[in-house]
């Protein structure tokens, strides 16, 4: 797992790299998790796969789903709001902790 922090336009923003170890990547319980999460904080989460994929809100379990992300791609995750870096922390670990799934792959 390795991330990599961008500099944000204004405190209200962060936005994170974070490359997916999950051996069956982004698949539906790790997307319901996600989604589960994102939607806990207020402020806007969209996240896209880095260079190639289109932007969708972290908010939309049908969305995050229909990235269809393998493990080894990296996603791009940018927050906006009062507690955007809380909300970008909390998914980078969700993502590091490979979404909780003792048993993955």
């Amino acid at each position: 797992m390795s991330t990599e922090s961008h500099p944000a336009e204004s405190p209200d923003m962060a936005e994170v790299e974070i490359v997916v170890t999950h051996p069956i990547g982004l698949h539906a319980r790790p997307s319901v998790k996600l989604t589960q999460l994102a939607k806990t904080f207020d402020a806007s989460i969209r996240m896209r796969v880095l260079d190639d994929g289109e932007w969708v809100d972290a908010k939309s379990i049908v969305r995050v789903m229909a990235m269809k992300v393998k493990v080894g791609q990296t996603l791009l995750v940018q927050a906006e709001g009062a507690d955007a870096a809380p909300a970008v922390d909390a998914l980078v670990t969700l993502v590091e902790r490979d979404f909780d799934e003792q048993d993955a792959g």
